[in-house]
């Protein structure tokens, strides 16, 4: 049943104005993207399918509301592509409005409750993250895109209510096989977008190298294919205001607008990398369907003459409101199934390493507890296969054509950027040691050592030799020299060298100077009293 609303309805609990008899209704729905009706009808219903009325549809989410546009009419037919009321949000304008310091369902609050008129929404979200977003003569809409380009998620649109949550959909349990409910199936890629080095380019044109000459303007993923993929993008930083870093006279401290620019330039070129160094896939299928709920759900798709047997999300679908059902579901984000995985892991892990186990998840608990999560989301972007002893963390499918991989066995955890058949270094061993040497670069913003939940910990510096040279720990600093000497800085002394036989032959302690020998090459002052000259310069000694 299609039902006619007024332009100005807002709920949508009734039959409406009238019934309508359509000759087509089909809902398009993407993940973060359109979402609109393509409807036809008899030309008897000429006077009711105008600009701005409301046709409300019955899908398996609910009643939604679409608002008629851009209205074609032939002889025998009425036509028109109707968007959801959600899209009403481009006509709501925020003149100035200044998040700051907010998770983002105050955001999207604050930012609902500054437009011109009154906005008709109410907005929600399970996201905690915090953030900040300075939005100036911008639609509802635009600044919404904004907030989930930041906050990240995925949209909810149920007529004038708006939601933004980290995940969505249901574990259907619905399977999808070849020979049973698939009809078709179409596998897509799409490299329109793919980058793997990037010149990225901001506000006023500024790159990367705008305070500093010498750096790189290129952004370079660590994924690279036979074909370059090199391309320049525009980012908008709007984010980014003058304002911000003006004193009270006015005056702007270009050096600090600047470094932000750049700070906030890298980030966006990065994340932009991060997303589009590897090609878009999607599957299309044709199939019967039972049970699907909504963009976000999650199915089991098996089709053995493709040795296709994985794990999918639905990213968009087509339905038709005539028929009731799934014409066309489109899905992404495709996984091996790791359900039980977990299970399966602890029950098979050698009993040898449950004490350690303990030991390091009660000195890191609250670490791992706040981690878990993050984890999982990077786990989303790659391909995890569970092989009884060990797991395999794979960039792509099938496994024997990936490059980087991440290997989790009895032995610890290690990589290789050669593939499955490649060398594998640990990195993270069973005992404990940790080893970044395979890693081409390591960034440390801090290294904390001694503290309570670090133990007494050490960094150690060897030579090419395998001679240890510098060690740090809870007992201080201690520099190896030649013949076995060695000087200490600590909680007893400033300074203190002892001889290999760890006899103490030089120290500073409580601003006194001592020392075994002394040898002086011109002179020695005390004081400014005292002056002791050697027979290079005048042998004596000189009171003032």
């Amino acid at each position: 049943m299609i039902k006619l609303f007024s332009s100005t309805d807002k709920i949508f609990e009734t039959n409406g104005d009238k019934i309508i008899k359509a000759t087509k209704a089909k809902v398009h729905k993407e993940d973060n993207g359109n979402f609109y009706l393509d409807f036809e009808s008899g030309i008897n219903y000429a006077e009711d399918i105008v600009e701005n009325a409301i046709l409300v549809v019955n899908l398996p989410q609910g009643d939604q509301a679409f608002r008629i546009s851009n209205v074609s009419k032939t002889k025998s037919k009425i036509s028109t592509k109707a968007w959801h009321v959600f899209y009403d949000s481009q006509n709501y304008l925020i003149k100035d409005s200044y998040v700051v310091d907010k998770d983002c369902a105050d955001a999207m609050e604050h930012l609902n409750n500054a437009t011109e008129p009154v906005s008709p929404f109410s907005t929600s979200s399970d996201i905690t993250s915090v953030g900040s977003y300075r939005c100036v003569r911008k639609s509802l809409f635009e600044a919404l895109e904004v907030v989930r380009e930041r906050w990240g998620g995925h949209l909810i649109r149920d007529n004038f209510s708006i939601g933004l949550n980290r995940t969505i959909g249901v574990d259907t349990q619905v399977v999808i096989r070849y020979r049973k409910n698939l009809k078709e199936i179409t596998c897509e890629e799409n490299w329109n977008d793919v980058v793997t080095k990037l010149l990225p380019v901001g506000k006023d044109g500024i790159l990367l190298n705008e305070l500093d000459p010498q750096r790189n303007v290129y952004l370079v993923s660590a994924i690279s294919y036979a074909v370059p993929y090199t391309k320049t993008v525009s980012f908008t930083q709007d984010n980014i205001s003058e304002d911000d870093y003006k004193d009270e006279d006015g005056n702007l401290d270009e050096v600090a607008y600047k470094t932000a620019l750049v700070e906030d330039l890298e980030l966006k070129g990065i994340k932009h990398l991060e997303e589009n160094s590897k090609p878009k896939i999607s599957y299309t299928l044709s199939a019967n369907l039972d049970n699907i709920t909504d963009i976000g759900d999650k199915v089991e798709v098996i089709h053995e003459p493709l040795n296709i047997s994985l794990t999918a999300t639905v990213t968009g679908f087509e339905y038709d409101c005539i028929l009731k059902k799934y014409t066309e579901i489109t899905f992404g984000n495709f996984q091996k199934k790791l359900s039980g995985l977990l299970d399966d892991v602890e029950s098979q892990t050698n009993a040898a390493l449950t004490e350690q186990t303990n030991y390091l998840m009660n000195a890191f608990s609250d670490e791992i507890e706040a981690s878990t999560g993050e984890i999982w989301d990077l786990l989303d972007d790659y391909n995890v296969v569970y092989e009884g002893d060990k797991i395999l963390v794979l960039d792509k499918l099938p496994k024997d054509e990936a490059v980087n991989v991440i290997l989790i066995d009895e032995d610890g955890i290690s990589i290789s950027k050669t593939g499955i058949h490649g060398a594998f270094y640990t990195v993270f061993s069973i005992d404990g040691a940790l080893d970044l040497t395979p890693l081409d670069l390591v960034k440390w913003s801090v290294i904390e050592l001694g503290k309570a939940k670090n133990w007494a910990g050490q960094a150690k510096l060897f030579d090419e030799a395998n001679t240890l040279l510098y060690n740090a720990s809870k007992d201080g600093v201690k520099i190896y020299g030649q013949n076995n000497c060695y000087a200490v800085s600590n909680g007893e002394y400033f300074l203190a060298v002892y001889d290999k036989e760890d006899n103490l032959i030089f120290s500073l302690k409580n601003n006194i100077l001592s020392t075994q020998k002394g040898s002086f090459s011109e002179e020695l002052v005390v004081g400014d009293k005292l002056r002791f000259l050697t027979r290079s310069t005048g042998f004596g000694i000189y009171l003032s």
